[in-house]
């Protein structure tokens, strides 16, 4: 019989690998006050906002979450800095109910980041998708309103959403009121699908049985397109003054 340090050892050989890609991200500085916080090492706080994949359904544990994951990942990579990620993911939630509550949930923890995961719930409860669009709207102003550094998290690619014929139109929605709005969007959507067409990784690979949430191995490559994005903002502005020195 195989020991469980074999078996961990095999799973860990067999474990996909996780490539961080620009591309999941729309085009744009979305980590501005982020990126200039670390650099100049002062305290960074993330909240993430949002429904059960926010929260972590799905994985082994709290731990495994993607904003725990986001934190312990951001932590390793500046360890000088203070930096402290918020789960504010509610389970069942849609939009206006998290809304109702971003006052004492979101605003009132002075967030340099926000990192709100929408659209998912309403697409699976068969909402009319154009009657998220004020609220989606409203939600982008209030948390702009506060100077953080926005980015929208548009719903997973998993069976059981790609099941239903709105959620293609949700994710466009999302990516058309941010780019109004002048926030970003992690493209989750066109990630996970780039996992599964592209990559040819099986469901199994990055979403839990339920057949909805993401498994731990999908909340960490989440959370390491995001981990990645801030360290390049902070990099870049090094990066340029690089290159600028070595061309004199």
């Amino acid at each position: 019989m195989i020991s469980t340090g074999a078996e961990a050892q095999a799973a860990a050989r067999r474990a996909p690998e996780c490539t961080v890609s620009t591309s999941a991200f729309t085009a744009g500085q979305w980590f501005a006050r982020t990126a200039s916080r670390l650099e100049r090492g002062q305290p960074v706080t993330i909240v993430a906002v949002g429904s059960s994949s926010t929260f972590g359904a799905g994985a082994s544990s709290s731990a495994a979450s993607y904003p725990s994951r986001l934190e312990a990942l951001l932590r390793s990579r500046f360890p000088n800095a203070s930096i402290k990620v918020l789960n504010r993911g509610v389970n069942g939630e849609e939009a206006a109910e998290m809304l109702a509550r971003f006052d004492k949930d979101v605003i009132a923890a002075n967030p340099d980041l926000v990192l709100w995961q929408v659209g998912t719930n309403a697409v699976l409860n068969n909402v009319v998708v154009s009657s998220q669009a004020a609220l989606i709207h409203k939600g982008i102003e209030r948390l702009k309103a506060t100077k953080a550094d926005v980015l929208l998290i548009d719903p997973q690619y998993a069976p059981a959403v790609i099941a239903k014929p709105q959620a293609q139109r949700m994710v466009e929605l999302i990516g058309l009121e941010a780019n109004e709005e002048k926030a970003g969007v992690l493209r989750r959507f066109a990630l996970m699908r780039n996992w599964y067409e592209v990559g040819h990784l099986r469901f199994g690979d990055f979403v839990s049985p339920d057949g909805l949430h993401m498994n731990d191995w999908g909340y960490d490559c989440i959370a390491r397109q995001l981990a990645g994005a801030i360290g390049d903002a902070v990099a870049r502005p090094i990066a340029a003054t690089t290159v600028a020195a070595s061309a004199h």
